[in-house]
């Protein structure tokens, strides 16, 4: 089995679980930096959903036989706006579900999700954070892990790079504005411009 195909294994029945109880949710993290060109081996997935207590109770309820996971630990994430993870049993993959914050910038980024494939040989079509959601998230994840992840900056960067002009600039800096992060969006630039 590959680590592609354990991935999606992984991934699917959370997707589908989402969808029936019509749950809004996107795919971020490096998972979505990959879809977005900056590829590297990852043995988690980064899931944002909106969900509330009855929502999580569901979904758990019905996950609970192919992964491992604690209901009291995806209540309190719910209560807290934080996260819990679900272990998929057969591939031991993660599927890490951020309890949307619910600020203005996480409304917008369900506005701005592509909804595609993340694998050529996907046959479902996912909501993935945009390339710009991506930048700004790990900007913000990066600020508060101290600034010390190499991983998280080099995504930034090789997702900047590639994207190019095709980023929306303005969209960009406002969301870092929001977020705190607007030094690190500077730097950034700086660092990918400078390497061109």
């Amino acid at each position: 089995m590959s680590h592609q195909s354990d991935l999606l294994k992984a991934l699917h029945p959370v997707l589908a679980e989402l969808h029936r109880l019509n749950v809004r949710h996107y795919v971020g993290g490096s998972v979505a930096s990959s879809f977005h060109g900056a590829s590297r081996s990852t043995v988690d997935v980064d899931l944002v959903a909106e969900l509330n207590v009855e929502t999580a109770t569901a979904l758990v309820t019905a996950l609970q036989t192919s992964y491992y996971v604690n209901l009291n630990t995806a209540v309190e994430a719910v209560r807290r706006h934080s996260c819990f993870n679900l272990i998929h049993l057969e591939t031991a993959f993660k599927v890490d579900v951020f309890v949307s914050q619910g600020r203005p910038f996480d409304q917008r980024a369900f506005s701005r999700i592509v909804a595609d494939r993340l694998l050529a040989t996907d046959s479902l079509v996912t909501n993935i954070a945009s390339a710009e959601d991506t930048i700004v998230t790990k900007l913000e994840w990066y600020r508060l892990g101290g600034e010390t992840s190499e991983r998280q900056w080099n995504d930034v960067k090789l997702v900047t790079r590639l994207k190019g002009d095709q980023l929306d600039r303005d969209y960009l800096r406002q969301a870092a504005e929001e977020l705190g992060v607007v030094d690190l969006l500077v730097r950034l630039f700086a660092e990918v411009h400078d390497a061109s």
